[in-house]
């Protein structure tokens, strides 16, 4: 089968190429330094030919509302195009768990209206909702960072390894459409114990304070904001196992 991975050069789109290709399909990763660029469609011709699936893992170069915006209305209408010509069985888009609940961030409300023109697209399609990524956890921490101190809120929420989003997106792929899925991590966390485990691996001594009052993002978040609902596939590798890995990688 063959699969287009727009995106396939980045944190996760790197890492469903690879899963898939282990699995034996014929995998395209597209991306700007492989001559395909959605937002103004050159080369989707090209890579969509013969494809039966496109996977888009993409994400806006900007988190600025209007820019983001512009960014996902541009890619998809040229995406949904090219593959309607191309005859593409199915859609498989990556996606954050609790947008419609993040909108003080407009970046959020560009990729709230990114799933609605996947779903008025005609394409069949799956929409793969993921928590936030042990990856980011240093960013979130970088965020909420004034001098020494970093104040966070104890809103719990369950992130995950990119290598199980990359998972749940490859499995998506090669399954028929299921619509909206959500993915988590193994466990939850309240967000300011989550964020000291993570300075203290790191030999960051930071102080972090917690206050039920702090934004995520400039976001006013809870315990339900940041959690998939009941029942959604939950990821593999654990927190504690994440860091020892990211450790051994960087001793090595």
């Amino acid at each position: 089968m063959k699969i287009v991975v727009i995106g396939g050069s980045g944190l996760i789109g790197s890492r469903v190429v690879a899963q898939l290709r282990q699995r034996g399909h014929e995998v395209v990763a597209a991306s700007p330094s492989t001559g395909v660029n959605t937002v103004t469609g050159e080369g989707l011709k090209e890579a969509f030919a013969g494809t039966d699936v496109v996977v888009d893992v993409a994400n806006s170069p900007s988190f600025e509302t209007d820019a983001a915006m512009a960014f996902f209305e541009a890619a998809g209408r040229n995406i949904f195009a090219s593959e309607k010509a191309a005859g593409v069985k199915l859609h498989v888009a990556l996606s954050v768990v609790g947008t419609e609940r993040l909108l003080e961030f407009g970046y959020f409300g560009a990729k709230l209206a990114q799933e609605r023109a996947i779903e008025n697209s005609g394409v069949p399609y799956t929409i793969v909702r993921a928590t936030q990524f042990f990856e980011f956890v240093g960013g979130i921490a970088q965020a909420a960072t004034e001098g020494q101190t970093v104040r966070v809120p104890p809103a719990k929420f369950q992130p995950m390894a990119a290598d199980d989003v990359a998972a749940a997106v490859a499995d998506a792929a090669l399954a028929p459409a299921q619509g909206m899925v959500e993915v988590g991590g193994p466990e939850s966390f309240p967000m300011d114990q989550l964020i000291r485990k993570y300075l203290t691996a790191n030999n960051d001594g930071k102080e972090v304070i917690t206050d039920p009052d702090a934004r995520y993002f400039g976001i006013t978040i809870n315990d339900r904001s940041l959690t998939p609902e009941a029942g959604a596939r939950t990821g593999k590798i654990t927190f504690d196992e994440w860091l020892r890995r990211n450790q051994a990688s960087a001793a090595a």
